[in-house]
C-alpha cells in the first residue's frame, strides 16, 4: 500500500508530465530535453507498477501524446488509433523485452498442429520528427493529420501536400482506402539553411530540426511550410480497405515503396536478438552519418500473425519497442558568459555551465560562436539553457528556456577588452561576425598559435602539448614556432618535471616535424581561413612555398578548392614582413618548402577523381587513407554523390554510404581494390 509521500510524488509527476506534454505537443516549445522527459515518465511508470492501486485512466502512462489544438486546426478522429511506443535504454532492458515477447508467444493459444514459429524482427531508425497519418481514397490524397492524443489529431492536409515526397495520386492497384503512417522531419541541411535565414533576418534560430519541423507543419499559410523543406519517411499502414493482404511487416514496406512512398533505406529484417542489438549499437555509433536526426531504433515483430497474438496495452503495442540512444541534449543553468582568444586573435564567447552529463560526458563549458548568435539566441547568465553535444562535436548552447528566466536579467554585452594581461582592445571588422584581438604581442594568441602548429593536422609534434608549450613560453625559450627548432636542449632537460628522457622525446618529435609535407607546414603557419583541404590544393597546384608566396591573389584564387576569400588571406599573410621573416627562419631550420610528390610518378594518378572511405581498413587509418588519395591529386569528401569515383569499404562501414553508392551505381572497392586504385589510378575492373 502506498503511503502519502508516494501518492504526492505520483500526483506531482503526473502534473509535470502533463505540462511538458502541453508544451511539446501543443505549443512546440518544450522546456526540457527528451531524455529528461523520459526520466519523469519512467519514474511514474515504475511507481505505478509497484503501486497499481494508484493507476488512473487519465495518467500520462495510459495516454498517447497531448491533446490537439483544435482552435488552430480542425480535429481529425483516427479510424485506427495512432499508438505510442514503450521504450528501453539499455541492452539489458532490450533483451528483457525480447524474453517477455517470446514467453507471450509461447503461451498464446494456437491450433493443435501449429508449431511455435521463430520470431523475426524489423529494425527501423527512430526518426526525430512528427508522426503523421496520410489518407488516400481511390488513389487520391484527401487528408493528413497529426497524431494528437492518438485518437484525435489535427488536420494539416494543406501543409503536408507541400512536401515533395508525399504523392498526390497513387498509381494502378491502389486500394479503395489507404492510410499511411510515417514521420515528417526536416533534413539537417535544410535546418542549417533555415537557421542561417533566421539569423540574417534578426530572428531567433530554431533549437533543433524537430522543433523547426513542428513549427513548419503547423503554419496557417502552406506557402511558409513549402519554404522550409520538410520530408517524409513512411513506416506503417493504418486503415486499409480493398488492399492486398500481407504476412509480414517488411512486405508492407516493400508495397509502400512500390506505390511511390519514401521508405527508409536503412530498415533491416533480422532473425535474432543479437542481430537486433548489433543494429542498435551500429546506429548509435553512426547516427551522425545521416542528413536527418534519429534518437533511437524501433524494433518490431515482423510476422503480422504474431502481432495479433501479442496485442497491445491501452497506450502501446506489445510487438514493438523503441531503443532510445543516450541523450545528446540536456538543460542546465548558464552561470556566466566569457570570451576565449584563438590562434588568429578571434574572440569567441563561451558559456560557463552548471556541470551536466550529456552525450556521454560531463559538460561545464559550451561554445556560443559569436556576438550575433548570443543575441539571436538571447541567452543570459542565470538562464536555464538547452545544451547539445552530438557525437564528437564541441558542446553548444542551443537556446534558453525563456519561461524559466529569472526576473531582472539583462542581455549580455560583448566585452571591449581582450582577457589577456595586455588588456588590448577587441575590434569587430566591418562586415565580419567575429571580434578580434589585433595586438601582435597578445600572449594568448602566441600560445594557441604554437599549439596549432604542433597539432595533428599540422606538424604533428605529439610530445608538445598545451602544458609543455606554456612551460617553454614561461621559461622564455619559445616566442614563436621557429624557436622550436633552436632550443637549447641542455636547458630544456633542466626544466621542472622535464628530465633527460622527456627532453629526448620532445627533441625527437620536433626533429620528425622537419619532414612533414608542405601542405602540413601551410596549415601550421596559422593563416586565417586556410585549412587542410586548401593547403593541400595550394601545395599540389604550386609545388613550392616560394611559388605560393610569389603568386598573385588571382593566381591563388584560380586554384580549385581555394577561392577568393582564402586567396586574399594567404596573399595578405605572406605580404607581412614579420611573416616573411618567420618563413625564412623555418627555411633555415630545414622544413619542407617543396611538394615532394611532384616527381614520384604517382602524384596525379587520381587527379579529378573523388574517392570516399568508410569503415576501418587494415593497413590505413582513416586520415592516412584520405591523405593517400589527396597525395595522388584526388579528393576524399565525406559523402557519396553521383560524382564519386569509388567508395572504399572497410570493416563496420557506414550503411548509408554503401546504400547510396549502390543506388547511384558507384563502384565499391575493398582494401585490395583501393591499393590498386592508388597505384594505377584505375578501378580494378579497368585496363
Amino acid at each position: 500500500m502506498a503511503d502519502q509521500s508516494i501518492e504526492q510524488r505520483v500526483a506531482q509527476l503526473r502534473e509535470e508530465i502533463r505540462e511538458h506534454d502541453r508544451r511539446y505537443y501543443e505549443l512546440d516549445a518544450p522546456v526540457i530535453s527528451d531524455a529528461e522527459y523520459d526520466e519523469l515518465v519512467r519514474e511514474l511508470r515504475s511507481l505505478e507498477e509497484k503501486y497499481p492501486e494508484l493507476i488512473t485512466p487519465d495518467s500520462p502512462t495510459q495516454r498517447v501524446g497531448g491533446a490537439p489544438v483544435t482552435e488552430l486546426f480542425a480535429p481529425v478522429t483516427h479510424g485506427v488509433p495512432m499508438m505510442s511506443l514503450d521504450n528501453v535504454v539499455s541492452e539489458e532492458e532490450l533483451r528483457a523485452w525480447v524474453e517477455r515477447l517470446h514467453r507471450r508467444l509461447a503461451g498464446a493459444p494456437r491450433a493443435a498442429t501449429d508449431e511455435p514459429a521463430a520470431v523475426s524482427y524489423v529494425c527501423e531508425l527512430k526518426i526525430d520528427g512528427l508522426a503523421i497519418s496520410i489518407r488516400y481514397e481511390q488513389g487520391r490524397y484527401v487528408r493528413a493529420a497529426t497524431r494528437g492524443d492518438g485518437r484525435v489529431g489535427e488536420d494539416v492536409t494543406a501543409n503536408v501536400r507541400t512536401i515533395d515526397q508525399v504523392p498526390d495520386r497513387l498509381g494502378d492497384g491502389a486500394p479503395e482506402v489507404l492510410e499511411v503512417r510515417g514521420e515528417i522531419y526536416m533534413p539537417r541541411s535544410a535546418f542549417d539553411a533555415l537557421n542561417e535565414r533566421q539569423m540574417a533576418a534578426g530572428e531567433r534560430p530554431f533549437v533543433n530540426p524537430r522543433n523547426a519541423a513542428a513549427g513548419a507543419l503547423r503554419q496557417k499559410d502552406p506557402r511558409i511550410t513549402a519554404q522550409r523543406t520538410l520530408a517524409l519517411w513512411a513506416y506503417q499502414l493504418g486503415e486499409v480497405v480493398g488492399g492486398p493482404t500481407f504476412a509480414t511487416h517488411h512486405e508492407t514496406l516493400e508495397w509502400l515503396r512500390s506505390l511511390g512512398f519514401p521508405v527508409n533505406p536503412e530498415i533491416r529484417q533480422v532473425s535474432t536478438p543479437d542481430e537486433v542489438l548489433e543494429y542498435c549499437l551500429h546506429w548509435q555509433q553512426h547516427r551522425h552519418d545521416l542528413d536527418y536526426e534519429i534518437d533511437g531504433v524501433v524494433v518490431k515483430v515482423d510476422d503480422l500473425a504474431h502481432r495479433e497474438l501479442l496485442g497491445a496495452t491501452s497506450k502501446a503495442p506489445r510487438w514493438a519497442i523503441a531503443y532510445k540512444f543516450p541523450p545528446e541534449e540536456r538543460t542546465t543553468r548558464l552561470l556566466d558568459i566569457k570570451v576565449s582568444i584563438g590562434r588568429t586573435g578571434r574572440a569567441t564567447p563561451y558559456a560557463v555551465l552548471e556541470p551536466v552529463f550529456v552525450g556521454g560526458v560531463t559538460v561545464s563549458q559550451a561554445t556560443l560562436h559569436n556576438e550575433d548568435q548570443v543575441r539571436a539566441k538571447d541567452v543570459r547568465p542565470g538562464d536555464t539553457v538547452i545544451v547539445r553535444r552530438a557525437g564528437d562535436v564541441i558542446p553548444e548552447v542551443l537556446g534558453a528556456v525563456v519561461a524559466e528566466r529569472p526576473p531582472g536579467t539583462e542581455p549580455w554585452q560583448f566585452p571591449t577588452e581582450c582577457p589577456c594581461p595586455l588588456r588590448s582592445r577587441l575590434v569587430r571588422p566591418e562586415g565580419e561576425a567575429e571580434h578580434r584581438c589585433i595586438h601582435p604581442e597578445c600572449p594568448v594568441q602566441r600560445q594557441t598559435a604554437i599549439e596549432h602548429f604542433a597539432s595533428r593536422s599540422a606538424m604533428d609534434i605529439d610530445a608538445l602539448g598545451e602544458k609543455r608549450i606554456a612551460q617553454l613560453i614561461e621559461a622564455g625559450m619559445v616566442a614563436s614556432v621557429a624557436d622550436l627548432y633552436d632550443l637549447d636542449w641542455d636547458a630544456v632537460a633542466k626544466l621542472d618535471r622535464m628530465g633527460e628522457q622527456s627532453a629526448a622525446n620532445l627533441r625527437a618529435s620536433i626533429e620528425a616535424s622537419r619532414r612533414r609535407p608542405l601542405s602540413r607546414l601551410l596549415v601550421g603557419l596559422n593563416i586565417r581561413h586556410l585549412g587542410p583541404a586548401g593547403a593541400e590544393a595550394l601545395a599540389s597546384a604550386f609545388g613550392s612555398l616560394d611559388a605560393i608566396m610569389e603568386a598573385s591573389v588571382e593566381q591563388l584564387a584560380d586554384t580549385e578548392g581555394v577561392g577568393p576569400v582564402i586567396a586574399r588571406s594567404v596573399h595578405t599573410w605572406f605580404s607581412d614582413p614579420a611573416n616573411r621573416q618567420l618563413v625564412e627562419r623555418l627555411r633555415a631550420a630545414g622544413l619542407q618548402f617543396v611538394d615532394e610528390r611532384g616527381g614520384d610518378g604517382r602524384s596525379r594518378v587520381l587527379a579529378g577523381k573523388s574517392v570516399v572511405v568508410t569503415g576501418t581498413l587494415r593497413n590505413y587509418t582513416r586520415e592516412e587513407a584520405e591523405e593517400a588519395i589527396k597525395a595522388r591529386g584526388g579528393k576524399s569528401p565525406g559523402s557519396v554523390s553521383k560524382k564519386t569515383t569509388a567508395l572504399v569499404v572497410g570493416e563496420s562501414p557506414g550503411a548509408s554510404k554503401v546504400t547510396k553508392a549502390e543506388q547511384l551505381g558507384v563502384p565499391i572497392l575493398d582494401e585490395a581494390g583501393f591499393e590498386h586504385l592508388l597505384e594505377t589510378g584505375e578501378l580494378p575492373s579497368e585496363g
